[in-house]
């Protein structure tokens, strides 16, 4: 991935994906899935970090933390709520 991000919502979206904090649905891909991995989530958040760092932008690290929060708090916990509604055994 090239460190020419200049947007810190898709540097986070981005490394919560690469570090399989977040997946999307592989029918729905407007749904990003929350894993509910810890160790990916710290993992994404320090990835994060770096890539912003070597892009040379600066962000507070509370904007960074708000956002991976924001990020996961409006991702689907752990299971796509289309697939759940179209699933007989779900």
């Amino acid at each position: 991935m090239s460190a020419n991000l200049d947007d810190l919502t898709a540097a986070v979206r981005y490394a919560l994906e690469t570090t399989r904090a977040t997946t999307i649905c592989p029918f729905h891909d407007e749904v990003i899935i929350r894993v509910g991995d810890d160790a990916a989530e710290s993992h994404a958040y320090e990835r994060a970090k770096r890539i912003l760092k070597s892009d040379g932008t600066a962000h507070e690290s509370d904007a960074l933390r708000d956002e991976i929060g924001r990020q996961l708090a409006i991702a689907a916990d752990g299971r796509c709520p289309h697939c759940d509604r179209t699933d007989p055994a779900g």
